[in-house]
């Protein structure tokens, strides 16, 4: 049964890679930035839902002060870093540059304040449930169950919603988008929150399955940008077969390698698909 549980770790890693790729990928496809920061931004969503619970709330309303602070800090990112940078039609190699500044910048607040000690959510430890010798962890059936939901509402939002068809036009065409009306500043305030809101649930929902460290959300990033670009980059559905392909493959690969090339496994996954499939498993 290793097979088995290694397929349901799986999904559980590539759910939280998935959530956080959508993200990743809706920044580029509709601002045009690669954010080298998203990492620490859902590290700061996992610390602020766990100080949330330390003061006695409920993980999942926890999860909501998480996403909330997360919120507030990429909007405040969105007005001092990225739309004067914009405004002065700043080159995407500038803008990488000042990405790698803010996730330094995040990172060493998230010591700061918090200290460089494990953290762990207060929650009650239960026991795997036991089906035909595959251990289901309710903490790993809960992260799959969130994905999947948060994906359904994603889905609704792009196609169904007036905001998503904006964000569908922008990332098409930016300037045929302004000269029909759309409202593109809006656009990309709600591009931040939703980004926001994704990265906090993956870095909550990383937090169940593993200690808060304030690198937790670096050590993903890799595999976040390999989902993203295995998924066609601007594809939010492409990022999340990509996440899931990416999670797969590496819990599967633990028997042989172990768990310290993961990362590696990522990385050689992308590269493998890029030499056979440039754009991608899916159109970009």
């Amino acid at each position: 049964m290793e097979f088995p549980q290694l397929v349901f770790n799986g999904l559980a890693l590539g759910s939280v890679i998935a959530l956080a790729a959508v993200g990743l990928t809706l920044t580029y496809g509709i601002l045009k930035l690669s954010n080298f920061a998203h990492g620490d931004f859902m590290t700061l969503g996992a610390y602020l839902t766990w100080v949330a619970n330390l003061n006695g709330i409920s993980l999942w309303i926890s999860m909501i002060f998480g996403c909330l602070g997360t919120i507030g800090a990429m909007l405040l990112s969105e007005w001092l870093l990225w739309k004067p940078m914009r405004d002065r039609r700043a080159p995407a190699t500038t803008l990488i540059i000042i990405s790698i500044g803010l996730a330094l910048f995040l990172r060493n607040g998230i010591l700061l304040i918090w200290g460089g000690s494990n953290q762990s959510y207060q929650v009650p430890i239960l026991p795997a449930q036991d089906l035909w010798g595959l251990k289901l962890e309710y903490n790993r059936l809960i992260i799959i169950a969130m994905a999947l939901g948060a994906m359904v509402l994603l889905h609704l939002l792009l196609q169904k919603t007036k905001i998503g068809k904006a964000m569908r036009a922008v990332a098409d065409n930016v300037d045929l988008a302004r000269v029909s009306g759309i409202n593109v500043e809006q656009v990309v305030i709600w591009t931040w929150v939703i980004t926001a809101i994704l990265v906090a649930l993956s870095g909550s929902m990383y937090g169940l399955v593993t200690t808060l460290k304030p690198n937790m959300g670096w050590f993903l990033i890799l595999s976040m940008f390999s989902a993203v670009i295995l998924g066609g980059i601007g594809n939010p559905y492409g990022a999340i077969a990509g996440g899931f392909l990416i999670g797969l493959a590496q819990e599967a690969s633990v028997p042989w390698f172990g768990t310290n090339y993961k990362i590696g496994v990522a990385l050689a996954l992308m590269i493998l698909v890029l030499l056979v499939r440039p754009q991608g498993l899916f159109k970009q």
